[in-house]
């Protein structure tokens, strides 16, 4: 069989991988973004965006008031699903280990148009998605201290008082994220690597928490409970697993830091699957745990207060703020990843001359080795969208599932061209290496099968997610246009993308290795 061996060592300045910065030259780019990040913090970066402790705090409830404890079944078949994902997003990370990961896979191998949109796409959700990250300090802090309630007294997200204090603190802590992304991506790597540990640790604590004062056994996942709105017990599971479908994204964020992260070909793609991995088993063992120890499966309470409800049942204060405090460093870390990642992913837009204003988003700080333009554009983009939340919360909820939406489309404006790249023979070339001699991550035999899979996971979920109920998008009956926010949305972003398209080719032009 035959091999190929990608870029010889070169200068690069990296210690022990002195081919990293002309590994990057042969992809058609110049070193600029600092190249200092290790397996951990590649991991942490992953890690964080998935965010299991944020995001299970926030949507428990919501695939417990349409499934029963049996919801949980939807956790492992979402995870396999994503894990096809991201198999075929780590063979792609071994071979093109570059920022704006989504953006430059989908477009060698499906062509200008289909990259830019996925990257379009892409931007646009995580600006929402680091939003909805931020405001969900409001369910966390004013129930540490009361101090944090800044305006009013109601704390509930939907109430006046509640959504203007969200806004407050989710502005505050974008301020706070913004700073971090400006002043180099080692200060970046150095909080959300402590606050990965801490987000570990606490769902290691949750987890021996929960089994220790377990109410009953783990058979409590197939008990179907009271079935939601939906007309039988199937339907109203299917509505459950979008708590595992908003949860389980972002994965690829080792991707978007490729270029910073030292021997990326290697790094990159074992942090993806791991990264959804450990999101996924910590995420399991969070949901059974909390479904064992529950004080009460049919009193409702579980379905509208979710994870606060078991904790504050068995955690007595000071440990139950301690963990509050430990879920606000989760949130903090979540959002702070989400907007590392955007901004790469506009900086890599940008380079390639496909956004307005490309010379200024593409601009790299000499001495932070950061694109400082893009954080501070996407913070005030996501301040911007946390100001929807006062005047409407209902849309505010709505944009934040919307976005879910848009990411799958994205993931599969990579998985579908590859598909068609696989049918025709790619990878060529036979086992690839890289400069030292290792054999980069490959599927083999497997990549039609597991490419097929991904595919149609995708667009399963796709549907699943964009189906116009009124349970997800209009709860409260008020707004009946809401049900179909999610296409309207789609169709909003593809008309603003075809305003946006820039004319003539990207630069450089796509090089492509082992295809």
């Amino acid at each position: 069989m035959s091999s190929t061996t990608l870029p010889a060592p070169g200068t690069g300045s990296e210690p022990g991988h002195p081919s990293d910065h002309s590994d990057l030259a042969a992809l058609g780019y110049d070193q600029q973004l600092h190249r200092s990040l290790g397996k951990y913090a590649s991991f942490a970066a992953g890690f964080s965006f998935v965010s299991i402790l944020t995001t299970i705090f926030q949507l428990f409830g919501l695939g417990f008031s349409f499934g029963g404890p049996a919801f949980f079944l939807t956790w492992p078949l979402v995870f396999l699903g994503q894990f096809m994902v991201a198999l075929n997003f780590a063979e792609l990370a071994a071979r093109y280990p570059i920022s704006g990961a989504i953006y430059h896979w989908s477009r060698r191998m499906g062509g200008e148009l289909v990259g830019w949109f996925a990257g379009w796409f892409m931007i646009i959700a995580q600006i929402v998605t680091a939003s909805a990250a931020a405001i969900a300090l409001q369910v966390v802090l004013p129930s540490i201290w009361s101090g944090f309630q800044m305006i009013g007294e109601d704390t509930a997200l939907t109430s006046p008082s509640g959504a203007a204090n969200a806004v407050v603190l989710g502005s505050i802590l974008l301020v706070l994220t913004t700073t971090i992304n400006c002043i180099g991506v080692d200060w970046m790597s150095r909080i959300n690597s402590i606050g990965v540990t801490c987000e570990i640790v606490g769902v290691i604590a949750l987890v021996l928490v929960f089994f220790t004062h377990a109410e009953r056994g783990p058979q409590v996942v197939l008990d179907t409970g009271s079935a939601g709105a939906e007309p039988g017990y199937i339907g109203a599971w299917i509505v459950s697993g979008l708590m595992a479908a908003y949860v389980m994204v972002g994965f690829g964020s080792a991707g978007e830091l490729a270029e910073e992260t030292r021997n990326p070909r290697r790094v990159a793609p074992r942090t993806i699957r791991l990264a959804l991995s450990a999101s996924a088993l910590g995420g399991g063992l969070m949901i059974v745990g909390a479904l064992m120890a529950a004080p009460s499966l049919t009193d409702g309470q579980l379905a509208t207060q979710g994870l606060p409800y078991v904790i504050d049942s068995i955690l007595t204060s000071p440990w139950g703020t301690i963990l509050l405090i430990d879920v606000s460093i989760a949130v903090f870390i979540c959002t702070l990843a989400i907007q590392t990642a955007a901004s790469r992913l506009m900086f890599s837009m940008a380079r390639d001359g496909r956004l307005p204003a490309s010379a200024a988003l593409a601009k790299v700080n000499s001495r932070t080795g950061t694109p400082i333009a893009p954080s501070v554009l996407i913070g005030l983009a996501c301040i911007a969208i946390l100001a929807v939340n006062v005047g409407n919360s209902a849309i505010f909820t709505t944009l934040s599932s919307v976005c879910i939406v848009l990411i799958y489309l994205a993931y599969m404006m990579v998985t579908v061209p590859l598909l068609i790249q696989r049918l025709k023979g790619w990878p060529r070339g036979g086992v690839q290496h890289d400069a030292d001699g290792q054999k980069l991550f490959t599927l083999g035999r497997l990549g039609v099968p597991v490419n097929i899979a991904a595919v149609l996971y995708g667009g399963l979920m796709v549907i699943n997610l964009s189906w116009p109920r009124a349970e997800i998008f209009d709860p409260t009956g008020e707004f009946p246009l809401l049900r179909w926010a999610a296409p309207l949305t789609v169709l909003a972003v593809i008309l603003v993308g075809i305003a946006c398209l820039p004319h003539g080719k990207a630069h450089p032009k796509p090089v492509t290795i082992g295809a």
